[in-house]
């Protein structure tokens, strides 16, 4: 498991701008990084080098910021490699709350963040099925 950002932001101009710049300025590095919006607040999902100084570089800033726990996944980089690993977690019946893409030069594989429904046992269900995690040092995450 790795541990994630959450900036709940207003969908404003700029927002986003501030909340990157904010971790520019703290040396902070972003490692994969998702939005998902509505009409008024958006939902900044960020992987970074280092999560404890990021949250409290964004809480000065006034940010809500909320850190929970994902898995990277390794998907081999070829046509269908992610349907491959959709059809296993559905297989386990492991449902996908959402997920993003992280670009990591220099792999075979192509990575694959998941925020799945039931984190207590997707460990154990993603290796059982042939799934392969990639933990955080191998990203360059804390």
């Amino acid at each position: 498991m790795i541990k994630q950002l959450s900036v709940f932001l207003q969908n404003k101009s700029g927002k986003i701008a501030s909340v990157v710049n904010t971790l520019y300025e703290n040396g902070i590095d972003i490692r994969a990084l998702s939005i998902a919006d509505t009409t008024d607040f958006g939902i900044l999902r960020m992987l970074v080098n280092d999560v404890e100084k990021a949250r409290e570089a964004l809480a000065k800033e006034n940010c809500i910021v909320s850190v929970n726990e994902v898995d990277v996944v390794a998907v081999p980089d070829k046509p269908g490699g992610l349907a491959e690993v959709l059809k296993k977690l559905s297989d386990a019946q492991i449902d996908i709350e959402y997920m993003y893409s992280l670009i990591d030069r220099g792999t075979e594989d192509a990575y694959m963040v998941f925020r799945l429904s039931d984190e207590a046992n997707s460990f154990g269900a993603l290796e059982a099925n042939g799934i392969v995690t990639v933990p955080g040092e191998v990203l360059g995450l804390k």
